[in-house]
């Protein structure tokens, strides 16, 4: 493996590569960008479901309007607009 990242998979999900540096350009790393969107996805996941249960307080809705109903690409959606900051634990 030559280290690229091409941003498909068994996922199904593709990016343009303008996408790609896009991204890359809001996290310090390729590792940073699957763990802060992995857990960003959850949450927005959480989100919905707590709406079918009437409770509106723990999660945060999707920060961007987004056509897909992927949880995943609305969180790369909204760290490609810069909306999702993240800090590494001390």
């Amino acid at each position: 493996m030559d280290g690229s990242w091409t941003g498909h998979g068994s996922c199904g999900i593709q990016l343009p590569l303008d996408d790609r540096s896009e991204l890359l350009e809001n996290v310090d790393s390729r590792y940073a960008l699957v763990i802060v969107a992995a857990k960003r996805a959850r949450q927005i996941n959480n989100y919905h479901h707590q709406l079918g249960e009437g409770t509106f307080d723990q999660f945060l809705p999707p920060l961007v309007e987004s056509r897909s109903k992927n949880y995943l690409t609305m969180a790369l959606e909204e760290i490609g607009e810069g909306k999702i900051k993240y800090t590494y634990p001390t």
